[in-house]
């Protein structure tokens, strides 16, 4: 069947108006480790019928070393050059990618400039090769005035989804200027925060809060009897604790890691993920000391559910700071299809969940006593953590913000 006709009668508020290609301006690069909304949201909106161009990561910080004195970031530079030399690649069908030839991080004068000049050229003659015409601009970057005029673009998307300006290395003046002007030149702003939202609703009145979902029907194979756990993590002992995601400083209170570790010796701590993710500086040395604690490392997305489901319990020990009040974390959703108990930090966007998982204060009385409680079988039952799951995923949220979108929907 074709792919715009089905789309169109899959939804209502989708017949409200013409099926559109979409320049997508993302901060991740497309074969991310780690995906993010951004992979996720290109995927739907080409499942619901939009062609798509996904722009990869502009690079709003400058290269930095990691604690090794090997920069982290030397392996996207290499990939940047060698994609950034090709022609946008298909990646899937209706969805292609481009890698700009930019220079990461800067903000001002002839580097500026150039990156201007060469996403502008890169762009037009993109979007012309591929037809795309009258297109809307759907934008992570909230650097993207600085190098991109709008003007040419039918509508304007900001969707924020994190305080970028709150992470570590960035150049936090100019993006917190850029992104109020961005703001009020977008037609629509979405955010995944209730924090976002009162900063950012005041710079464009249709600004709107949707929070982070999870692709459901992948983590709820958890479940499926015949998944196997994998080798190197059946053979921990359990109950093992278990955290999937970036291992990285400055969202994760790693001290209350290394604490509850300690004291509770026999519990196995498990971090699926990489290590430094965004923040160079993140030392997990003191946990790498423990027994206890198994730093796994990457795992592909693929294999994700079959290590939620030997976990016992799954956590979210968030550290309290301007980032983490700004955040909806992706994991929280994943963790809850995937069928696992729940242990988070009360960070401001999880609190109206609060009958899904254990909210809690990132300290090691109430995160103990917490865990203790989701081992023993109290808290919210397994029937209510998947209902709560299956409300929130990338279809109906892509869904409804694409009826914004419509030609009845106010814009400004």
């Amino acid at each position: 069947m074709n792919c715009c006709k089905s789309a169109r009668n899959h939804s209502g508020s989708l017949s409200l108006f013409k099926m559109a290609d979409i320049t997508f301006i993302s901060t991740a690069d497309w074969d991310h480790p780690l995906w993010t909304n951004k992979q996720h949201v290109a995927c739907e909106l080409v499942r619901l019928g939009h062609r798509v161009l996904y722009v990869e990561s502009l690079g709003l910080r400058s290269l930095h070393a990691s604690k090794t004195g090997l920069s982290s970031d030397l392996g996207r530079v290499f990939r940047r050059l060698r994609n950034g030399l090709t022609l946008p690649r298909r990646v899937r069908h209706n969805l292609w990618v481009w890698s700009p030839l930019v220079i990461p991080g800067a903000s001002q004068g002839l580097a500026r400039f150039l990156n201007r000049l060469v996403l502008g050229i890169g762009l037009y003659l993109t979007r012309c090769g591929l037809g795309f015409e009258r297109d809307y601009l759907w934008t992570y970057n909230p650097l993207t005035l600085t190098v991109l005029s709008v003007r040419h673009y039918h509508r304007v998307v900001y969707h924020c989804v994190d305080s970028i300006q709150n992470q570590p290395n960035m150049p936090s003046p100019d993006i917190a200027r850029w992104e109020k002007r961005l703001c009020s030149a977008a037609d629509l702003v979405f955010v995944t925060s209730p924090q976002l939202l009162n900063e950012l609703i005041p710079f464009n009145r249709h600004t709107y809060f949707y929070p982070n979902v999870a692709d459901g029907l992948h983590f709820s194979s958890a479940m499926d009897p015949s998944l196997a756990v994998p080798a190197d993590l059946e053979f921990i002992p359990r109950p093992r604790i278990g955290f999937i995601g970036a291992v990285s400083g400055y969202k994760l209170d790693l001290d209350l890691l290394v604490s509850l570790a300690q004291k509770y010796t026999h519990w196995s701590f498990v971090l699926v993920g990489p290590i430094g993710e965004g923040d160079p500086s993140t030392d997990v040395s003191q946990l790498q000391e423990l027994a206890n604690v198994h730093l796994i490392g990457y795992r592909p997305y693929d294999m994700l559910p079959a290590y939620l489901k030997g976990f016992d319990v799954a956590i979210l020990p968030l550290r309290l700071n301007a980032y983490t009040q700004a955040m909806f974390p992706m994991k929280f959703f994943e963790y809850l299809a995937a069928g696992c108990p729940v242990v988070a930090s009360r960070i401001d966007a999880l609190k109206p969940y609060a009958n899904l998982a254990f909210l809690v204060d990132p300290c090691e009385d109430q995160f103990s006593l917490a865990i203790m409680q989701a081992l023993s079988g109290a808290g919210p039952s397994l029937a209510q953590r998947l209902a709560g799951s299956l409300q929130h995923n990338y279809h109906s949220r892509t869904q409804a913000m694409l009826g914004h979108l419509s030609p009845q929907a106010n814009t400004r």
